[in-house]
């Protein structure tokens, strides 16, 4: 474990680091920003995830259906989340011309965002939920190592534009719609037929139908959430 005494970090960034177990004492943290996989976080000696998380809620209330285990309610939670990527897609569409390929800060670009989600549906979806064994579809953008990684079909090199990308989600987005209007609360509940191999994901395998349809919602909610963040910084950039 790594101390820190007296050490001025100010403006510091932690991007993609384990803090798990960290204790910060005596600190300074004036207009600081936490953005990640948060829980069980003390201030001051009070536990803040239960009112982060209620807070929200209040503001999403589609983080509600995200955690059923209904089937209506995830399909009612799957259309307002493709209700909410089809506005931001024409909301960048109005935005001056390449907008949907410019990052903030290190960010993916819309772009590359939603080329993401291309490879958590193959990966999570298609793969875990469905139990195919197709290789991913090459405009998916996958973590540095898995995009290495030849035999899974990415194509590292790949630069296509946003409505090359729209056109496979839609093809994915019915995919989903099919199976959501036919699956039952038992089928959701049962072990997930992920394929007996070492290809992404490994750490699938054991989880539910519903744990893995899971993970395919919880991206799509919050990398919305990142898109409207960044869009919204490049619309004051531009107005500046």
């Amino acid at each position: 474990m790594r101390r820190f005494d007296d050490e001025d970090l100010t403006g510091a960034e932690f991007r993609e680091c384990d803090l798990s177990g960290a204790r910060l004492v005596g600190v300074v943290m004036q207009d600081a920003e936490i953005d990640g996989l948060v829980t069980n976080l003390v201030v001051n000696g009070v536990e803040v995830m239960p009112y982060v998380e209620a807070e929200l809620d209040r503001r999403h209330p589609v983080r509600l259906l995200l955690r059923s285990d209904e089937p209506a309610d995830l399909r009612e939670a799957w259309r307002q989340l493709r209700d909410d990527w089809a506005t931001t897609t024409e909301r960048v569409r109005s935005m001056p011309e390449h907008t949907e390929h410019h990052g903030v800060d290190g960010e993916w670009s819309m772009v590359e965002t939603l080329r993401h989600l291309v490879f958590v549906h193959d990966s999570w979806f298609r793969r875990c939920v469905l139990g195919l064994t197709e290789p991913f579809t090459a405009i998916g953008l996958g973590p540095p190592f898995i995009m290495d990684q030849k035999e899974n079909g990415l194509d590292p090199s790949a630069q296509p534009g946003l409505d090359e990308v729209l056109a496979v989600r839609i093809r994915q987005a019915s995919e989903i719609e099919t199976w959501l209007a036919e699956v039952t609360p038992d089928q959701l509940a049962q072990t997930a037929p992920v394929p007996d191999d070492d290809r992404w994901p490994p750490y699938a395998k054991g989880r539910t139908v519903r744990q893995c349809l899971g993970t395919v919602l919880n991206e799509e909610w919050a990398h919305h959430g990142f898109c409207q963040r960044d869009l919204d910084k490049l619309s004051r950039q531009e107005s500046s």
